[in-house]
């Protein structure tokens, strides 16, 4: 059974950075496109950053030149490195397929606040 484990959330103040991980278990990781979404409560989720096997990346205007996408196919897991972290980030974090027709895990929790 597929299931997507996101963790590295936290507190960190404004202008601050977090990596956040991403592992996938329970099959082969051949997924063409994985992709980071985030999710405030009772708002609209939102697509943040997605990268195929070839590591080719697109990224959200909103986290552009702040947010990177990276994946190592050999440990099955995504990585979002955020730096220069606003409030506005802050946010429910989940990772899943390009298209989201994965499992949603209990995605990871930022919080920006100083």
């Amino acid at each position: 059974q597929v299931q997507f484990v996101a963790s590295g959330g936290g507190l960190v103040q404004p202008g601050g950075s977090l990596r956040l991980s991403c592992a996938a278990s329970g099959l082969i990781f051949r997924i063409d496109i994985m992709a980071w979404y985030r999710q405030v409560t009772g708002k609209e989720g939102g697509w943040v950053a997605s990268i195929n096997t070839k590591g080719g990346i697109n990224t959200a205007d909103a986290v552009k030149r702040r947010f990177t996408i990276s994946r190592d196919n050999d440990k099955d897991t995504v990585y979002l490195q955020m730096n220069g972290l606003k409030p506005e980030d802050a946010a429910v974090y989940y990772c899943n397929t390009g298209n989201q027709n994965g499992p949603w895990g209990q995605g990871t929790q930022v919080t920006v606040s100083s």
